[in-house]
């Protein structure tokens, strides 16, 4: 099992404007088999010299290996991020006194207010689109990265699953326990 996750970011308004930045890693997502495949014992997994697997369908996982991982690696790794995401959800919902563009948009609103409208000879001429506050861009990336996250989730889930056999969980239901039972201790 690989240990080597990048540590959570320091969670600052400014790391939530950075697109890239707030696409936080999810490196034990997407290299879920190889994870999966660690837990694994070597000589049940490879035969010989050559490394080749013994079979074509994978093998279970032990469940003291599956639920270690889930609680030691796979939930808390879900929490930051979920963490990361409802900071950032609250910093675009809060008032923004460092955004670059705010006097471009006051600016562009005033004009818009001494614009003349003939719709007759225009009929856009009524329409008045203001650039989007960063805040608002914000929002809609952190609503776009929670869709994006829970497909993810999924997915992994059912890989989970499929190694360490199905316990008739959902993924939001096996976190929210892990949650429940994180803070009892």
């Amino acid at each position: 099992m690989s240990t080597n996750h990048l540590p959570p970011p320091k969670l600052i308004p400014q790391f939530c404007f950075s697109t890239v930045a707030l696409r936080v890693s999810r490196s034990i997502d997407d290299t879920i088999t190889p994870q999966l495949n660690a837990l694994l014992p070597q000589s049940k997994y490879f035969a010989g010299s050559s490394r080749s697997p013994l079979c074509t369908q994978p093998r279970q996982i032990s469940p003291s290996s599956c639920e270690n991982f889930k609680t030691k690696v796979l939930f808390p790794y879900w929490q930051a991020r979920a963490d990361v995401l409802n900071y950032c959800a609250s910093v675009a919902t809060s008032p923004d006194p460092d955004d670059p563009e705010l006097v471009l948009r006051q600016v562009e609103s005033e004009r818009a207010k001494e614009r003349i409208v003939d719709e007759r000879s225009d009929p856009y001429s009524g329409c008045f689109f203001s650039k989007e506050a960063r805040t608002e861009m914000l929002a809609s990336t952190v609503r776009q990265e929670r869709s994006v996250e829970g497909i993810i989730r999924m997915r992994t889930w059912k890989l989970v699953g499929e190694r360490c056999g199905e316990d008739g969980r959902d993924w939001e239901t096996a976190l929210d326990e892990w949650r429940k039972a994180s803070e009892k201790r």
